[in-house]
């Protein structure tokens, strides 16, 4: 029977996660799955959630091909780590350590966690974008899945376990502050402490609109570095009130027909605006485990489902049998409105892909 209604929770009879895996994985090489990108970054370590549930091998052979075109036998990786952008693939180093012992996956990881020491900040401690002219004293509402969710697992998989801790939620903590609306909860997109960006609010210093996907980025790193936190750090209930807030906040820009959300989160059916598959995988998954872990009360589980759904009406098979996730804006920086409606959409966009994959294997086994 076709399900109409929306909120059903049923999970797919189709395994999406292995097929948009697999799929990838006969698209691409690891050699021309790309280089040292944040997004290779997404969506391996998405393929690694769905080796956990699986033990496919060669899930963790295609993760550890593509590692080591970077990472030399002594650990050495030629990347000086001067944006945040740079040290999202850190993850993929943690995850194969874990899993295979090798001291070189370590060393690598080691040397983004020792940039940080001198990595450049603002006047209350946030990381910058980046440390070129054009990023400088900048906090984007991504660079925190960038660097944070990597930290928060270091201190887990290799050690410093308070610094990670104290680091990690000091980092949110603030970039929550600086890109807060708080006409409606949501976040601007980015923040320049200069106030010199052609975007920047001269009084404000905050980008002027909330692009969808930097509002992903953000609640999906405050959502795993709660996973990691120690239960009584003095900033756990400050970071569980900031998830609770933006699900609170997000969900009320649910589109009610589709249960999607759009690349503008706050002008829902604007002239040029148009609903995004990233995003709404980044919030369903998120909101999904805010409900499991208590954030947030029960009702909130049909809004997850009805984001299921929606995303769900993304993905199929084409003629060839492979997978396809539709409906992906590209990477994108900061703008005004026009440059958000603007930005191409792609098949199969590892910023896709790769959210999918986390919001899917959440979703699978909770629905």
């Amino acid at each position: 029977a076709v399900r109409t209604d929306p909120a059903a929770s049923a999970a797919p009879a189709v395994d999406w996660s292995t097929a948009v895996v697999d799929s990838t994985m006969k698209r691409s090489s690891p050699t021309t799955l790309g280089g040292w990108g944040y997004t290779q970054g997404l969506f391996l370590y998405g393929t690694y959630l769905v080796f956990q549930r699986t033990h496919n091998p060669a899930y963790l052979a295609y993760i550890k091909a593509w590692a080591d075109r970077f990472v030399q036998p002594d650990g050495s990786i030629s990347n000086s780590f001067n944006s945040l952008d740079s040290m999202n693939s850190g993850n993929v180093l943690l995850v194969l350590f874990k899993e295979t012992g090798q001291a070189r996956y370590k060393t690598a990881a080691t040397k983004i966690r020792n940039r940080l020491k001198t990595y450049p900040r603002t006047s209350d401690g946030g990381f910058w974008h980046a440390t070129g002219a054009s990023r400088a004293h900048q906090l984007w509402g991504d660079g925190v899945f960038m660097v944070d969710p990597f930290l928060s697992r270091y201190g887990v998989i290799v050690g410093e376990k308070a610094y990670a801790d104290d680091e990690t939620s000091k980092q949110l903590m603030v970039t929550y502050k600086h890109l807060l609306n708080p006409a409606n909860g949501l976040l601007k997109h980015a923040f320049d402490e200069s106030k010199s960006a052609s975007w920047a609010n001269k009084s404000t210093g905050q980008a002027p609109e909330t692009w969808c996907r930097a509002e992903g980025w953000f609640m999906m790193a405050t959502t795993e570095v709660l996973e990691n936190i120690a239960p009584n750090h003095p900033n756990r209930g400050a970071l569980v009130t900031i998830v609770a807030n933006l699900v609170k906040a997000v969900s009320k820009f649910q589109d009610p027909k589709t249960g999607l959300w759009w690349q503008i989160v706050d002008r829902p059916g604007a002239n040029g605006n148009f609903l995004e598959t990233s995003c709404s995988s980044m919030y369903t998954y998120v909101i999904s485990r805010a409900v499991e872990r208590g954030y947030v009360d029960a009702s909130f589980k049909a809004v997850a489902s009805k984001g299921y759904q929606g995303v769900l009406t993304r993905v199929s098979k084409g003629s060839d049998g492979l997978a396809n996730v539709s409906g992906i804006c590209i990477g994108t920086n900061v703008g005004n409105a026009a440059y958000y409606y603007s930005r191409p959409r792609k098949t199969n966009d590892l910023h896709g892909l790769g959210s999918f994959l986390i919001m899917n294997e959440q979703l699978a086994r909770t629905s």
